[in-house]
């Protein structure tokens, strides 16, 4: 068994276990291997060792500077990540997991309606249907629409893996 530490573009860090490097790649090359936290199927491997705890803790060293070349939109910059001190970097990781865990209990918790959310949530507001919670796509104009009529919605980026069970 194969542990990889793996990334994506955005730079969320996660761990995947594979049978051998060939079944990766296989994988990988089939797009099978997607990041949990947002689905990028662009995936690379990152350096991996047995960790050693000998007990010792770095010094803490100052704090890295904000940088303009990730574009808008898009996480630090894959140097960023690794100029953070490792307490950050683990904290950064719980963060992600965190997330994640979240992602997929909202995701346990309520039905995907898809593309027909705009009228489940209304069939549900005017009472022609029983209340519970729904998720799905709606464009922003149909989002408008709902508010203005006093629906409430919030959009959420769920990754596709919400749902999905992980091995």
């Amino acid at each position: 068994m194969k542990v990889l530490d793996l990334h994506c573009l955005q730079q969320h860090v996660f761990e995947g276990w594979f049978a051998s490097e060939d079944d990766f790649q296989s994988q990988l090359s089939r797009s099978l291997v997607q990041c949990p936290v947002c689905g990028d199927t662009s995936i690379t491997k990152r350096l991996s060792a047995p960790r050693l705890n000998l007990g010792a803790r770095p010094e803490p060293g100052p704090a890295p500077q904000a940088s303009a070349s990730a574009p808008a939109g898009q996480g630090p910059a894959k140097a960023e990540i690794e100029a953070l001190p490792a307490q950050s970097r683990e904290r950064l990781q719980a963060l992600q997991a965190s997330w994640l865990r979240w992602s997929r209990e909202v995701a346990r918790q309520s039905e995907d309606v898809g593309e027909r959310f705009a009228e489940e949530a209304r069939r549900m507001h005017y009472g022609e249907i029983d209340e519970r919670s729904i998720r799905g796509q709606a464009t922003a104009e149909q989002a408008m629409e709902l508010l203005d009529e006093g629906i409430a919605v919030m959009p959420l980026a769920l990754p596709e893996s919400s749902s999905e069970t992980l091995q």
